[in-house]
Order: C-alpha cells, then structure tokens, then sequence
C-alpha cells in the first residue's frame, strides 16, 4: 500500500472506533438525564439507582471517546498536513468554540452530577445531567459545523489559493449542517436507547430485578422509537439536501449510471459492475427515487457517467469524480434496512411490555439483545457512505484527498502508527468491553432479590 492508501485507512480506523463512543455518550446521558427527572418529578428511588447505574456506562464512554478523540486529531497531523494548513482557518473557529464551550462545559458538570449529589439538592443534579447533555450537543454542533464545511464549503474566500473565513455566521447557517446535525444526534439517541434496552433485556431474560430493569427497559424503547422515526425523515432531508450540493454521492448511492427515467426508480440491491460502469440487474421500486430525490412521483436522476462528464468541465479532466460505488451503495442500505429493523423491535417492545407479556417472550428479549450492535453498525455505515461518497474531495470542490496528504511521511511511518493505533483501539476497546460488562454484573442494589422477582413473573406470566 502507498502513503495515499495507509493515511487512508488510519483516517477510517481513528474516525470509526471514535464514533463507536461518541453517539453512545449522546444517547446514554440522555437517557439518564430523563431518569435523574424523573426521580425529582416522582420521588422514586428506583429512578435514582436507575440513574446510577446506567450513569456509569456513560462514564464510561465518555472517557474512552475523549481518549480516542485526542488520537484523532494526532493523526491529522501526522497524515494530513497538507489538509489541516488549507482549512486551518476555517477549522479553527468552530473546533474551538467545541473544545473551550462544550467540552469544558461537559466536564464541569459530570464533575456536579458525580461529586455533588450528597451536597446538592436533587433537581441541582439532575439540572446538571441535562446540562452535561446539551454540551454533548453542543459539542457534537461544532464537530459537525466543520464536517459540514467539507462537504458544502460556505461563508469563504479564496486568498493565495486557501479558503478564508469571511462570514462565520454563514458556517453555522450552512444547510448541509441542518440536515446533518439532527441525523446525527437522532441516531445517537437510538443507539443509547437500544444498549440501554438491550442490557435491560438480558437482566430481564436472567430474571434479576424486573421493576428496575422493566422501567429502564421502557425509557429506552420509547427513546429509540422517537428517534428511530426522527432518523427516517432527517434521513430523507439529507437526501433531498445531497441531490442539490453532491449529486454524485446521491448517484453512488442508488449505482445509478446513466440518467434516470422519469419517474425514478430505487434499486433496493444491485448487481454493479464498476469497470463497465453498468448494473448487471436490480431489483428496483418504481416512483421510490423520485419520491426521495424530490418529494414528489415524477422526476428524473442524473447518473454518474452524466456528473463526471459535467464535474471534468467545472474542476478539470483527468480525474475519476465518481466515488467507490459498491462502498456507497451497501453503506446506505445497510445504514437504513437496520434503522427500520430497530424502529421494529423498539414497537414489539413496547407493546408487549405495555401489556405485561414481554418477560414471557424469550424470544423477543434475546432479539432486543441482538439489537444492541446494530446501532453502532448504522452509525459507522452512514459515515461512510458521507465520507467515502465525496470522494476524491476532502473539502468538495476545492482540495482533494490526494492533495491533502502529509509530503514528507513515508509509508514505513504510516504502517508503524497504523500498527500503534489500531493496537491501543485493541486494548481501549477491551478495557470498554471488559468495564461494561463488570457493571452489567453487577446487581444495581448489590444483591438479587429472588424471591421479589419471582413474585413479580408469576403476577405477570399468570396474573395472580
């Protein structure tokens, strides 16, 4: 592999096992936020040892994604040195406020929530877990303002060949940003939801603690339908943004080579051939791409072959614009086939939970067991599909990947901080694993009251 390729495979390998952790702290926080209320609103102390326990998952998270995020930006300047001296003033602006508002904003008040709870009233700290979550917010706002920038560049001048920050206002009103930002924390929000309700489950299917993990269970599906149905329609807003700002990506994503008929249709899998540039078959719904693309049945898609002959003229020739198609394609379906599968399981969930039947289905709660994975799987596809489906650019239109690495790293360079850092994700994510599940062990109250549960199943299962 050349220097290109490694510094592209460390970029994907940071940028993914830090994402494992980041939305799992949005969403986990959240969570816990809604309990700490509910235990000032209800009195109850059930959701204040529901707030304790599953406020130590967040902390966890949260201290690896801070672990993992710093080795994020080494490898920037490390590998793309290029790339951070030609969007360095634009970039430092929004990373700035992130690090200095939301991050020290986070800290200060887990240091409240943690260490004041038997100093402070009650709804003090609750105030401060939901604070610690609007800077989880927050933090992710600024991230994505500048992840924004690179796929719609704005509010810029271009000064001795670099883009130059005229209007910050223009950063944080960028649209891409609004159809990015609640697509983000939305799947964020499932995927504390479904750990929360899958951990939930597997107490429940061990029958330890049932009201406690009932409730928690009950939070999180609700959490995880809101959102999983939240994610569908941002979801649709992205699209509809992309067929304006980067139509190829739209393009790669559905292998649509040659223009469209109209009206469009979606191929919901492909056979691709990517040398010919030609689907071998697909198995398409009619009207479902121009419903997509423009709300509407009616409505045609430019194709690939169509965007790469319109981007040779506007950027130049020479240059493959088209991105890797199988990649873009697969990422996106799997990134929405698992996002309905989790608004599925988060209804059976609720209703049979509703209806006092969920600790007689076995069946279901190993599912909702299951689920806990697939978030961090949609997450990580639909970051790719966003990153990969802009490809050749890093900031579109202006600097491409291939300008934007290091000049004097080598590949012996690459390949040994390869070796390094996907070694430290080995034993950070271990340690995450091995953490966790220390605390899924562990009984809440520190003992299980058999004889409770026992009690509690048999009203359930019999109705005595």
């Amino acid at each position: 592999m050349d220097v290109l390729d490694l510094a592209r495979f460390q970029y994907a390998a940071t940028t993914i096992f830090h994402f494992l952790f980041v939305p799992l702290s949005i969403g986990t926080i959240f969570i816990v936020a809604i309990m700490e209320t509910l235990y000032v609103v209800k009195k109850k102390q059930i959701y204040l040892d529901m707030a304790k326990f599953w406020g130590k998952i967040f902390l966890l998270s949260f201290a690896i994604g801070v672990v993992t995020g710093i080795l994020q930006e080494f490898q920037f300047g490390m590998n793309w040195s290029e790339y951070s001296r030609f969007v360095g003033d634009v970039f430092g602006a929004p990373l700035a406020i992130e690090a200095l508002l939301a991050f020290f904003m986070e800290s200060t008040f887990i240091g409240i929530w943690i260490f004041g709870r038997e100093k402070l009233p009650k709804w003090v700290i609750a105030f401060s877990a939901w604070m610690v979550s609007i800077g989880t917010l927050l933090s992710a706002f600024w991230i994505l303002a500048a992840n924004s920038f690179m796929q719609h560049p704005v509010g810029i001048e271009i000064v001795d060949g670099k883009p130059v920050l005229t209007d910050f206002m223009a950063l944080i009103k960028n649209g891409q940003l609004w159809v990015e930002f609640p697509h983000v924390v939305l799947g964020a929000l499932a995927t504390g939801g479904l750990l929360v309700g899958g951990i939930s489950a597997y107490k429940l299917l061990k029958k330890q603690n049932i009201e406690f993990f009932r409730k928690s269970l009950n939070i999180a599906m609700i959490v995880s339908l809101i959102s999983g149905i939240g994610i569908a329609f941002s979801g649709h807003s992205q699209a509809q943004y992309l067929m304006e700002t980067q139509p190829m990506k739209m393009a790669a994503s559905e292998a649509l080579w040659e223009d469209s008929g109209d009206p469009a249709s979606w191929a919901i899998i492909a056979d691709m051939d990517t040398e010919e540039m030609k689907n071998n078959w697909s198995i398409e719904i009619p009207y479902l791409l121009s419903v997509l693309a423009y709300n509407d049945f009616e409505g045609s898609v430019e194709g690939m072959k169509t965007l790469q002959a319109t981007y040779e003229k506007l950027y130049g020739e020479g240059v493959n614009y088209i991105p890797p198609v199988k990649t873009v394609f697969w990422s996106f379906r799997i990134m929405a086939g698992l996002g309905g599968l989790m608004v599925i399981a988060a209804m059976l969930a609720l209703f049979f939970n509703k209806k006092n039947k969920l600790n007689s289905m076995p069946w279901l709660l190993k599912a909702l067991i299951w689920m806990i994975p697939m978030p961090f799987i949609a997450n990580t596809a639909g970051w790719i599909m966003t990153e990969i489906g802009r490809q050749p650019w890093t900031v579109m239109g202006l600097f491409t990947t291939a300008q934007s690495v290091s000049p004097n790293v080598t590949a012996g360079d690459l390949l040994f901080s390869n070796i390094v850092f996907c070694g430290s994700y080995l034993i950070l994510g271990g340690i995450m694993v091995y953490m966790v599940i220390r605390v899924v062990k562990k009984d809440p109250y520190g003992q299980v009251d058999v004889e409770e549960d026992v009690d509690l199943l048999s009203k359930e299962a019999f109705g005595k």
